[in-house]
């Protein structure tokens, strides 16, 4: 709800700032792509990448290079080494552009596999350090299954490897995360309201966006309870909902609208989120949830909206994971036969 000592949204006002200028200093902002020229454009603190962004910039003929020496790199073991060079050496590139983190995905396939996870974060902190890239640089992206949550809780806490738990769709996953030591969360906004939207039908504002009310619990949740897990509101799909979630410790945002709040400067933008509004959300005497893995799991059970939001983000990443793995493995082998042409005409 609307604070009644805030202005209403229908009286704007005129500010020299642009809403992106305004909106940095109030939460830390990081873009939301694998396009290095956007990186540049905005020159956010930090930057986020998954399989799909991933996929969409190895498309883009600048960033063919980055693909060639990628394949280079990781020719001698293969499909999956190519493409965690793939991953790696975009995320160097940013690091050169970016003075905070950068976010890099394990596998998808690996949501499920706790172990499996583990090991693949460790490789690729030892590729980034090979490559010159201290790992306090780097955040080992993880769907926050109970099995991915459990990965990052042994890479925080045992290896000292900060971890981003994404694809976050409630309180319950966040608390977990929380618990576990995390280095950062990505809570999802627009995935949330697009499930209400096609399941029950809501047609709002962004103030009452199922989303942005989701998120705000979390941070809310986050503050009264003193963890220190990083809050980054993400999947966004109007700079309405990115607006309500001013103040928020981080927020990742696409270059597009990125863009259009750096072209607005007719309105104000108010901070929604503070600590002091986050402990009076709450009853004194609010008690802290507990968690373990059967509270997890029935708390998810209950939640339709998480459990298949989380469920459909992992099997997008994996379906773009496999159409750039499909691309990798015809570059390679065009690769392969224009070896051996040239070498039959020596």
């Amino acid at each position: 709800m609307t604070n009644s000592s805030e202005e209403p949204a229908s009286k704007k006002q005129k500010t020299d700032d642009n809403q992106f200028t305004q909106l940095s200093k109030l939460s830390v902002i990081v873009a939301d792509t694998g396009d290095l020229s956007q990186i540049q454009k905005f020159k956010p603190q930090d930057a986020t990448t998954n399989p799909s962004l991933i996929y969409k910039a190895a498309m883009m003929k600048e960033y063919a290079e980055i693909v060639q020496t990628s394949i280079k790199d990781g020719d001698n073991s293969g499909i999956p080494g190519v493409m965690d060079n793939l991953a790696v050496n975009f995320g160097v590139e940013i690091t050169k552009i970016v003075p905070g983190y950068v976010s890099t995905e394990v596998d998808a396939r690996l949501s499920f596999d706790t172990e499996g996870t583990i090991e693949k974060a460790k490789s690729l902190i030892e590729l980034y350090e090979k490559k010159g890239i201290s790992k306090d640089r780097i955040l080992i992206k993880i769907a926050a299954t109970w099995e991915g949550i459990q990965a990052a809780k042994v890479l925080e806490n045992e290896c000292g490897i900060k971890c981003n738990l994404t694809l976050v769709f409630s309180l319950t996953q966040a608390i977990a995360c929380a618990k576990a030591n995390v280095t950062l969360i990505s809570p999802f906004v627009g995935r949330i309201m697009d499930w209400y939207k096609k399941n029950e039908g809501w047609n709002g504002s962004a103030e009452t966006d199922p989303g942005v009310m989701s998120v705000t619990q979390i941070y809310n949740y986050f503050k009264k309870f003193g963890y220190k897990t990083i809050v980054m509101g993400a999947s966004f799909r109007n700079t309405g909902e990115i607006l309500e979630l001013a103040g928020c410790d981080r927020l990742t945002i696409a270059p597009s609208f990125l863009s259009e709040l750096s072209t607005n400067t007719a309105d104000k933008v108010n901070e929604k989120l503070t600590e002091e509004k986050a402990k009076a959300a709450f009853e004194a005497d609010e008690k802290e949830m507990e968690m373990n893995e059967k509270t997890f799991r029935w708390n998810m059970n209950q939640d339709a909206m998480a459990t298949e939001k989380l469920a459909e983000g992992i099997r997008n990443f994996t379906k773009d994971i496999i159409k750039l793995e499909a691309i990798i493995r015809d570059t390679m082998a065009l690769k392969e036969v224009q070896s051996k042409d040239s070498n039959g005409t020596k």
